[in-house]
């Protein structure tokens, strides 16, 4: 995902999951070695334990349910990759700033929280498995309005949008009229009574959103291309290429196999391994 300003549910964690900079890409030197019970390719071979980053409280990619238990697609997904390895997997729970610069210092073997690399920094550091979720710009509208089959019809629309976001300007370029807002939620409620058009955003923060509200009265209006999206894969330090990859064959198993699809639904609503 490209970086935005949002505010509200998913979206306002989304950019800090996928934009910016952080503490781990921002120190000198090279990734730290792997920890002393050896190397993360040795842990796979050996079906042992891997040690996996995320914050457990990102819903709906990683959070606790309601009994306590850790969940989500980014944990559901990562269990299943770990039941095709044949691995067991120990979460380690850290807040967003500490996680990538836990994985370059060793503390994890794996980071899963939707990262995309999209900064030199971070692609210099580490490296990404096969994407196991993609999304990019998604635009919501009321269930009975068919106006909007493409972006030129947004055209002379009115947008909910914030000001200072990528969504703001992307409807402004489109030709939209702007109504100023704070953050998603308050954009949908606008959307919904009618005092708005639409709205753009995350495609899956919206997804979540209308998985979750299903008489809300929206639906989705326009999607971006596939080559607009962005993918999300299990991150790991540089020099793991070998791991990488047996990581990487698990995810597209999954994704043959249907597992990906059936996550996707049962947390958003639809398949979002596809782009």
């Amino acid at each position: 995902m490209f970086k935005k300003i949002v505010l509200g549910s998913v979206a306002a964690l989304v950019l800090a999951a996928c934009g910016g900079e952080d503490a781990g890409t921002q120190a000198s030197g090279a990734p730290a070695p792997q920890t002393a019970a050896g190397s993360l390719l040795e842990r796979i071979n050996n079906k042992g334990t891997v040690t996996v980053g995320t914050e457990g409280t990102y819903a709906p990619f990683t959070y606790h349910d309601e009994s306590g238990k850790l969940t989500g697609y980014d944990v559901e997904v990562t269990r299943a990759v770990a039941e095709k390895l044949g691995i067991q997997i120990k979460f380690e729970e850290t807040q967003w700033d500490a996680m990538l610069a836990g994985l370059k210092a060793g503390r994890f073997d794996m980071v899963v929280n939707q990262v995309s690399l999209t900064t030199p920094e971070r692609r210099a550091t580490f490296d990404k498995s096969a994407d196991y979720s993609y999304s990019g710009p998604m635009a919501v509208s009321r269930q009975n309005d068919t106006r909007i089959k493409q972006l030129a019809d947004v055209k002379g629309l009115s947008a909910a949008q914030t000001l200072s976001s990528n969504y703001g300007e992307m409807a402004q370029k489109a030709g939209a009229e702007i109504v100023p807002v704070d953050g998603m939620a308050q954009a949908l409620a606008l959307v919904r009574q009618k005092r708005a058009d639409f709205t753009f955003n995350d495609s899956l923060a919206l997804l979540d959103y209308l998985k979750k509200n299903p008489d809300s009265g929206l639906k989705t209006a326009w999607t971006a291309p596939a080559g607009e999206k962005l993918g999300a894969g299990f991150i790991v330090n540089k020099n793991n290429d070998e791991a990488l990859a047996k990581i990487s064959g698990a995810v597209e198993a999954l994704r043959k196999d249907g597992t990906l699809k059936k996550l996707g639904e049962q947390f958003f609503g639809e398949d979002v391994s596809v782009k």
